[in-house]
């Protein structure tokens, strides 16, 4: 089982997969906050690519909030796990209402990741998505239609580790699938990484902060 130190060191060993792939530019490298950015931002250091971020944000279910009945991200992108209505009877709310409280957080995260920047314009560019771990591939499919929806010549999913589940997912809408390992048993993204800690605004904040040129 392939083991990470740290996702730093998962995006150098990913950024070596992807230099030897030879990606169709011009290549924009776009991390998933927040555990996506430092793996995306060594990506993008070795393609010597602009880094950016695609903003996307999990709808859990109430109570159990790791797990996603849903996701969206920037544009108004919504998408909804099959049988959500099933997970959410006799909970008295709506997909639609959870939905819209997650909402607010992304429009933060916009308005703080960017500091007035707009977003990136991906028409005729490549765009690689990164994340940490593809575990369901429920925000990831988020993040490809967002891209797409912004003009995205081609959408690259790239990931150090992923369930076979979600990278079945997430190929069926992005032009190619990169994983570094699709271990058996896939649990959590935590538990091939030797350190994971969470990463807050601040250094997402700070690894975009030379991101100026997109």
């Amino acid at each position: 089982m392939t083991v990470f130190r740290d996702r730093s060191e998962a995006g150098r060993r990913l950024a070596d997969a992807l230099v030897s792939r030879r990606l169709p530019g011009p290549l924009i490298v776009l991390g998933l906050p927040r555990g996506g950015v430092p793996v995306a931002s060594e990506v993008a250091r070795r393609l010597a690519a602009p880094l950016d971020v695609i903003v996307v944000r999990k709808v859990g279910l109430p109570g159990q909030e790791e797990f996603a009945i849903g996701a969206i991200a920037s544009g108004g992108i919504v998408v909804q796990e099959p049988g959500v209505e099933r997970y959410l009877a006799g909970m008295h709310t709506r997909f639609e209402t959870l939905v819209a409280r997650q909402q607010h957080e992304l429009a933060r995260r916009e308005r703080a990741y960017r500091d007035g920047r707009p977003a990136p314009d991906l028409s005729g560019r490549t765009a690689v998505l990164v994340d940490d771990g593809l575990a369901t591939g429920t925000t990831m499919l988020a993040a490809i239609r967002a891209a797409r929806q912004a003009g995205a010549l081609q959408v690259i999913v790239a990931a150090p580790v992923g369930s076979t589940e979600a990278r079945e997912r997430v190929a069926r809408e992005a032009d190619e699938v990169i994983l570094l390992s699709e271990p058996a048993g896939f649990m959590a993204v935590g538990q091939f990484y030797e350190r994971f800690e969470q990463v807050e605004d601040e250094e997402v904040i700070r690894l975009l902060s030379p991101a100026t040129g997109v």
